[in-house]
């Protein structure tokens, strides 16, 4: 039986590397329904929302949905549509997997990177409650609470337990915001306390940074609050190539969605110099979600062939390669 996907493209290069991600998941023999829907830009124009019901209503038929990258502006404008999404259909898992893929050249390519982010995706300053106290001084309320913070740990041990990783490091800043990240920490500890093969431990968000940079081969899995999640997630993607590697999944209880988390880079969208691998590997997360193991095995294997052989790469990382050229050498190596 096909699987029903939601497909959102999203803004500059999200359909160019929505096409070439749909390509190769087609390629894995995985039967798949897409449903494709509009979010951004190009929504706007059809009908006049930068998110519209659409979305949504396909969404609830699918459960699972493959996002490209949506532009969110600064400072003013519409509201980031990822975290619209993400509060809606109450997508509480942010997971982040960082791994070195052989043929990739960054400063750290000699160190065995292999590490879990799980970043709770609903709350904390992210709620989105400001407002203006009294003229030029605004107040922006971070929300922690107990039922986001111990589902979120749970989660997290959880996957380490099934997946048989040893270490869970819990970020936080409890020494400064005693009672919201206390809290945070006070549910850590009690999750923790039921996975007692599992060693765990607690790290400041500023010392937990500095020793990322300066050992990240020493982490295993992170636990994290919303901001110090999405900071630390995407300092780690530094270490493995850059943001347009790295998979990323928001799971809920009812709904998935895997997305590409880099930018929109509108400077090249439409001339065909895009990589997909961001999302083509979001999509081996959602094979595997789906049930679809040797689908995930498949593409993954292929990702990893095209980049330790090096020859189909493209400019981003070193190579010459188009975004059909790359594209074309996955399903090569898939068949």
């Amino acid at each position: 039986m096909a699987h029903p996907i939601t497909l959102i493209p999203g803004d500059g290069i999200g359909p160019e590397v929505a096409d070439a991600t749909v390509r190769a998941v087609e390629a894995t023999g995985a039967a798949i329904v897409w449903e494709r829907v509009e979010v951004g830009a190009a929504a706007h124009e059809q009908s006049g929302e930068m998110l519209p019901k659409a979305v949504f209503d396909s969404l609830h038929r699918t459960r699972v949905g493959l996002k490209g990258p949506t532009a969110t502006p600064i400072g003013s404008g519409h509201r980031s549509i990822n975290v619209a999404l993400r509060k809606k259909l109450d997508l509480y898992v942010n997971f982040r997997p960082v791994r070195m893929l052989a043929g990739l050249h960054t400063r750290y390519q000699d160190l065995p990177i292999d590490m879990v982010i799980f970043r709770e995706n609903t709350e904390d300053l992210y709620s989105g409650l400001e407002h203006e106290v009294v003229k030029d001084v605004v107040e922006s309320l971070k929300v922690i609470t107990r039922t986001a913070s111990i589902r979120i740990a749970r989660s997290t041990f959880e996957f380490a337990r099934r997946e048989g990783r040893k270490k869970v490091t819990a970020v936080h800043k409890a020494n400064i915001m005693k009672m919201s990240d206390g809290l945070f920490l006070k549910c850590c500890r009690e999750i923790a306390g039921e996975f007692s093969e599992i060693k765990y431990e607690e790290l400041i968000v500023d010392n937990a940074c500095m020793q990322l940079v300066m050992r990240p081969e020493t982490f295993d899995v992170l636990l994290l609050p919303n901001l110090y999640g999405d900071i630390v997630s995407d300092l780690a993607a530094g270490f493995v190539g850059g943001l347009g590697i790295v998979p990323s999944a928001n799971l809920g209880q009812n709904s998935a969605i895997f997305e590409a988390v880099h930018g929109t880079a509108p400077d090249i969208a439409g001339q065909g110099k895009a990589n997909p691998t961001a999302l083509m590997q979001s999509a081996v997360l959602m094979l595997a979600h789906l049930g679809e193991r040797e689908a995930s095995r498949r593409l993954q294997n292929a990702i990893e062939s095209v980049y330790a052989e090096g020859e189909h790469l493209t400019g981003d990382v070193g190579g010459k390669a188009s975004t059909s050229e790359f594209t074309d050498a996955i399903i090569g190596a898939m068949r």
